[in-house]
């Protein structure tokens, strides 16, 4: 199938969302149903205005007018309800800053995510791995969500910090993330801010877990500074870059708004797409039994190392219907920083604009069937009939997500060990609920662990085949 595609500005179609109140706009459809409001916006044009409270904002709702805003970086800047508040938890770093900080800030960055260091990273990644499902036991019921939460954690703690302050400040993060998680989503769609001010016990909580994590990270990058010392880790690298153009490092601010973008992304929405695939895999056995025929043809019996990567194609596919169907960002804002024109509407500067991963992902016109799980999409020749980018789980344009490699390697080499030794199968009562905060996770996951083989069961118990 071809998909057809409006190329002039004029053929795109404008609307407006239906159902807003006064004063409060869509906020209560944004906060009780948001991926189904989201999703119900197409219907309405190619551009949608809606309100949130009192303020206009618009959301891009064809893959075309998406392309063009994140084209376009310098016009459709960095900002937004969802980057101001989420500026509350990671500063001024890549993720949030405007368009001439960002300029700086990942030339900065960088080096950290060179193809370079992947080996090294992905060498860590397999300890990581390799402890945690050595700690399942069969039978086993847990929180499969929690489970890859805490084992992205354990990865980019480790990839971010060598030395053994390293342990105290992942653990520190563990405890205070989801709390701080919880309180940005809340003030994302609030339509008023006074209430953040209130001292309730949320906002008590969420307070603390900001102070308590900005104490950690920040003697962490002072014990750096004082060491002097290169630890062959990202901190290192952070506190050690020097700017080509000025020969200027980082203030110990800066670095401390990129290890928190850092550790956010490392760790929440990477354990959200493992948890997701999981969910998905008992859902479809069938999909799971070809999984299990490439890991073992590709691995035979023994942990998945660096090489393996692109030999996994299937197991690569797999993840890439699950951020299709349940993108970890599912929802994004940009602000103009100019007038601009888009679908033929003058947006005055200063104006929201978002887009949807999710949205886009349920197209009907990009994927047919699109709640159907099918890794097959994206075979060569299938793909081949989508427009480029089709799918945008880590952004695009001079936006993209700046671990997106490392992102991959780690789901993919997660999924394939996992593959090579357990089964996951949902508890009979289990119904999972989509929960859209600041990423789109599954809500509670229990699961049962099942080794696939004696010779499985004989790794997982920490007995590796010879």
């Amino acid at each position: 199938m071809t998909v057809a595609y409006k190329s002039s500005r004029d053929s795109f179609t404008f609307g407006a969302a239906p159902g807003g109140l006064p004063l409060l706009g869509h906020v209560l459809r944004l906060w009780r149903r948001p991926l189904e409001f989201l999703t119900s916006l197409p219907a309405s044009g190619d551009l949608v205005e809606f309100r949130i409270g009192v303020r206009r904002a618009y959301i891009a709702c064809h893959l075309g007018l998406v392309h063009q805003v994140l084209r376009d970086s310098r016009t459709f800047d960095k900002g937004g309800p969802l980057f101001e508040k989420a500026r509350l938890l990671v500063g001024n770093g890549l993720v949030s800053s405007e368009w001439e900080d960002h300029r700086q800030q990942r030339r900065l960055v960088q080096p950290a995510f060179h193809h370079t260091r992947m080996p090294g990273y992905v060498e860590i990644m397999g300890n990581e791995i390799d402890s945690e499902l050595s700690s399942w036991r069969t039978g086993q019921v847990f929180s499969v969500s929690d489970a890859t939460h805490t084992l992205t954690m354990r990865i980019t703690a480790r990839t971010m910090f060598a030395t053994q302050v390293g342990a105290h400040a992942a653990a520190e993060v563990t405890e205070c993330m989801p709390i701080i998680m919880r309180g940005v989503y809340k003030r994302m769609f609030a339509p008023i801010s006074w209430w953040e001010r209130i001292p309730t016990r949320s906002n008590r909580l969420f307070d603390e877990a900001q102070a308590r994590l900005r104490e950690v990270i920040n003697q962490t990058i002072s014990d750096y500074r004082q060491a002097n010392s290169d630890q062959g880790d990202v901190l290192s690298i952070l506190v050690n870059a020097r700017d080509e153009a000025t020969g200027q490092g980082m203030t110990d601010q800066e670095i401390h708004d990129q290890v928190m973008t850092i550790l956010i992304g490392g760790t929440e929405t990477t354990g959200n797409t493992l948890a997701w695939t999981f969910y998905l895999l008992a859902e479809h056995p069938e999909i799971e039994e070809r999984l299990h025929a490439e890991v073992d043809g590709v691995l035979g019996g023994r942990p998945p190392r660096f090489a393996d990567l692109p030999h996994l194609v299937y197991t690569r596919r797999v993840l890439t219907e699950t951020l299709r169907m349940y993108p970890p960002a599912w929802l994004l804002s940009r602000t103009t920083s100019r007038e601009v024109e888009l679908a033929g509407r003058r947006l005055p500067p200063g104006t929201p604009v978002f887009y949807s991963p999710y949205m886009l992902g349920r197209d009907p016109d990009l994927f047919p069937n699109p709640g159907r799980f099918d890794p097959d999409r994206w075979l060569p020749d299938r793909a081949a009939t989508l427009p480029r980018d089709a799918v945008l789980p880590f952004g695009g344009g001079g936006r993209k997500c700046i671990g997106d490699d490392f992102g991959m390697a780690e789901t993919t080499l997660t999924l394939a060990a996992t593959a090579a030794r357990w089964r996951l199968r949902k508890v009979a009562a289990t119904k999972v609920s989509t929960t859209p905060k600041a990423s789109l996770g599954t809500g509670p996951l229990p699961m049962v662990a099942q080794p696939r083989s004696a010779a499985a069961a004989g790794v997982a118990a920490g007995h590796p085949a010879e």
